[in-house]
């Protein structure tokens, strides 16, 4: 059996936080992969870059990593509202030798609430929370993870600034290359 962790987010654009979280679910868990997961519809309707573009960024940002870490497509297949329960009822049937595993960040606990069928997807996957710099839990794991978000690289990036510490040397490459610009707003 296959075991893959599955980390789900907007990656609007990714940053080094997304891609030390997938290095600290690969280093301290039984995985044979860890699958970034862009959401192709945000349910809280936060405007994002195109997914062929936040996609593209993705997988620039795993080409130093090694084939443990791969870009899914599923999202943009699953014909839903960008819920995770959708993702997931799609996903397994697909992958019956597969064990999934879905990783969260901290900041996402209180949002929890407002997802869709939580009960189902925690009897459906193991899920993992890591700790994420900023919003300490009691249930995450691990050290906090780097404190950077996308929202501050969109600020920085609409400011003229290059935040080559916070990100892949080849992602804002291809900021700069696709001309993307985003809104200060978050999301």
């Amino acid at each position: 059996m296959t075991r893959v962790a599955l980390l789900g987010g907007s990656f609007n654009p990714p940053h080094v936080g997304h891609l030390m979280a997938a290095l600290y679910v690969r280093a301290t868990r039984a995985v044979d992969a860890v699958w970034l997961v862009p959401a192709f519809n945000h349910p809280f309707g936060k405007d994002l870059a195109s997914f062929d573009d936040r996609v593209t960024m993705c997988e620039l940002m795993a080409q130093d990593c090694g084939p443990w870490l791969q870009v899914s497509r599923a999202e943009s297949q699953v014909q839903g509202e960008g819920r995770t329960i959708e993702l997931l009822e799609w996903l397994l049937p697909r992958h019956p030798d597969t064990r999934f595993e879905f990783v969260i960040g901290s900041d996402i606990l209180a949002d929890l609430p407002k997802w869709k069928a939580w009960d189902r997807i925690v009897s459906m996957v193991d899920v993992v929370v890591l700790q994420r710099a900023g919003y300490p839990a009691s249930e995450a794991v691990g050290p906090p993870v780097a404190e950077v978000s996308s929202t501050e690289i969109r600020e920085r990036l609409a400011a003229g600034q290059r935040p080559e510490a916070l990100m892949s040397w080849r992602v804002l490459d291809f900021i700069e290359a696709r001309g993307l610009r985003w809104t200060t707003t978050p999301g």
